[in-house]
């Protein structure tokens, strides 16, 4: 009797005990495919894998699906097929993985926040390391025959991205989306001048991790990192865009787990001859470490000055200086890290302006101009920058550009991409009216 009381006292607990899969989506990036199962509740799961043929396996406890996996797309993915079966109260998940396929799949819980619920994240990760790129080769020789020079490489990074959307505006609008467009937009601004070269760190919806954002511009051989955000908060009244480097609370713990991590000992380190430390002893090992993150910090704050300053003339600033924090994503040892707040999108007139084509343009073009400032002053060798400025040429930010008209495109459409008014766009061209063609090469002022 005993018993039977109390199975009938477990008996709802183990009813209520049931989750459900109730939806699942997927993240398509570059090197990983991240895919989410939305949950009425908290679950316990396992992950392993199977081969001939190779397969992932996720068991989820006390689960049972209420979703339909066909809704995925999963053309550009490393997974050929989902299947599912129910055994005794687990719901069996399989991924048959396409031919040749080789993945480092982890698995995790997220708790619910402000857009989901529970959910169990599954990442497939490339196994591939990615090689460093070599430095991207300008197109124009130098005259003096000293060799073959290089673009400044900028690294570009939107935050956020797929199933972290950022913060979210009165209006809906997603902190990923706004800082994404930006990130566009200046990556076209960088990449129309001679000399530069820009490389995004995610160029689509998806999440990349916060080590990997500086890993990926370290691999680029990126001479600045950029990260760009959208401010939030839990008031509409604040407001104001600001520049950010790392603490210095934040660049001494990075060191220090540099130095105790040995599988970043074989990372080249930038900025003092391109050493390793790998056959360093301890020592020495700190000394190189530190000259090399003191230049880098020294450089980021330079350019988050001359930065700030260009966003002042025409945005509201948050604080009236350049502010410090210990964000993971500007911990690069060796390459000038900073992180631009455009502004708060949780602020009505703010949310409005970073959703306009125009204000994000003239953001990208103020990040520019002050990139552009800072290598002017402090060229990197080899590049074709400082061949430019040795042979008495004049800063990129004062020569006029071009723009060959495409169809589709006019004079408002052309102004607004180039950060640049019709009328200003006129008068360069001694245009009447709005009148353009096709082939037609357009004469872009500067500022």
């Amino acid at each position: 009797m005993k018993l039977l009381l109390l199975w009938v006292s477990l008996l709802p607990v183990l009813v209520f005990a049931n989750a459900e899969v109730k939806g699942v989506r997927s993240w398509l990036a570059p090197d990983n495919t991240r895919l989410v199962f939305d949950l009425s509740g908290p679950v316990e799961h396992r992950l392993f894998t199977l081969s001939n043929p190779d397969r992932i396996v996720i068991d989820v406890s006390d689960t049972r699906l209420q979703t339909d996996f066909d809704q995925l797309s999963l053309d550009e993915s490393p997974i050929d097929a989902i299947r599912y079966s129910h055994s005794e109260g687990t719901l069996r998940i399989v991924l048959d993985l396409k031919d040749q396929v080789r993945l480092r799949p982890k698995s995790f819980d997220l708790p619910p926040n402000d857009q989901y619920g529970h959910r169990l994240v599954v990442d497939l990760e490339n196994q591939a390391v990615a090689a460093v790129s070599a430095p991207v080769v300008s197109a124009t020789p130098p005259a003096d025959g000293q060799g073959q020079l290089r673009d400044i490489v900028i690294a570009i990074d939107a935050g956020h991205g797929g199933e972290d959307p950022g913060a979210v505006g009165g209006n809906g609008t997603r902190e990923k989306d706004i800082v994404l467009a930006i990130a566009l937009a200046l990556k076209r601004v960088v990449d129309a001048q001679q000399g530069y070269k820009a490389v995004m760190i995610r160029d689509g919806d998806y999440f990349v991790s916060l080590r990997n954002r500086s890993l990926r511009a370290r691999q680029a051989n990126a001479d600045l990192f950029i990260s760009i955000h959208a401010d939030g908060w839990k008031t509409p009244r604040a407001r104001g865009a600001s520049v950010w480097v790392l603490s210095e609370r934040g660049a001494s713990s990075e060191m220090g787990r540099w130095l105790a991590s040995r599988e970043n000992s074989s990372d080249l380190i930038g900025g003092v001859g391109s050493v390793s430390l790998e056959d360093k002893d301890e020592v020495l090992a700190s000394v190189l470490l530190d000259m090399s993150m003191t230049a880098s910090r020294t450089g980021s704050r330079e350019v988050a000055g001359i930065i700030h300053s260009n966003l002042e003339q025409f945005a509201r600033m948050h604080k009236s200086n350049v502010e410090m924090a210990n964000f993971a994503v500007l911990r690069s040892p060796d390459v000038p890290s900073i992180l631009v707040e455009t502004g708060f999108i949780t602020n009505p007139q703010e949310e409005a302006q970073l959703r306009t084509a125009a204000y994000q343009q003239r953001m990208a073009q103020a990040i520019f101009q002050g990139v552009n400032n800072y290598f002017w002053q402090k060229p990197p060798d080899m590049t074709w920058i400082a061949w430019h400025k040795r042979q008495g040429g004049t800063s990129l930010a004062s020569v006029d550009r071009t723009h060959r008209v495409q169809p589709g495109d006019t004079l408002s459409v052309i102004a607004v991409r180039n950060g640049v008014s019709v009328t200003a766009l006129r008068e360069a061209n001694q245009i009447n009216g709005d009148r353009i063609r096709i082939g037609q090469v357009l004469r872009i002022p500067a500022g």
